[in-house]
């Protein structure tokens, strides 16, 4: 197994991580109602699309980047008004390639997480997922995630969007 390299992403890598987030997503296509689905493909290919405040992190395997992440500053909005009042810095579409999996690539891509947020000097990290990524969740809370419910919002079809918290102060 080649080791895994976590970088930040560079230009040149935009449609890397358009084809990993979109391989990565696609599992809950079925998952969900298809109109909610095509809406929430929309907006992860416009969030990936628009330049801005956050954090763009990659990992490369072999030169070919197999995962994806990006970290939002605090007070960056990374949900709008949804998803609680931008106190901490917010991991969103964390994204690892489906062949990639199980060889640590999302462990490292948010334990890079985890250190540029305590550079930040930020007390909290924060992130949503929902039930159906599980493997996300269990990931998660190996790592010492808790839930955050005040920050949890729903954008439709019955989905719940769960907020977690990792408290950085504790953390080595």
């Amino acid at each position: 197994m080649t080791t895994i390299q976590i970088r930040s992403a560079r230009d040149e890598d935009r449609e890397a991580i358009r084809n990993v987030t979109l391989a990565a997503y696609e599992e809950y296509a079925l998952a969900i109602p298809e109109p909610f689905w095509l809406a929430y493909r929309r907006h992860l290919l416009a969030t990936l699309e628009t330049k801005g405040p956050e954090d763009r992190i990659v990992a490369e395997r072999g030169g070919l980047v197999v995962g994806s992440v990006l970290l939002y500053p605090p007070a960056a909005g990374a949900y709008g008004p949804a998803g609680g009042d931008g106190r901490w810095p917010e991991v969103r579409l964390l994204a690892v390639l489906p062949e990639a999996r199980g060889h640590g690539v999302g462990s490292a891509l948010m334990r890079e997480c985890v250190r540029r947020a305590r550079e930040m000097g930020a007390p909290v990290l924060g992130l949503h997922t929902t039930d159906m990524m599980r493997a996300a969740v269990r990931m998660y809370e190996r790592m010492g995630f808790t839930r955050a419910p005040e920050t949890d919002f729903e954008p439709g079809g019955g989905i719940v969007v769960k907020g977690l918290r990792l408290d950085l102060a504790g953390l080595r």
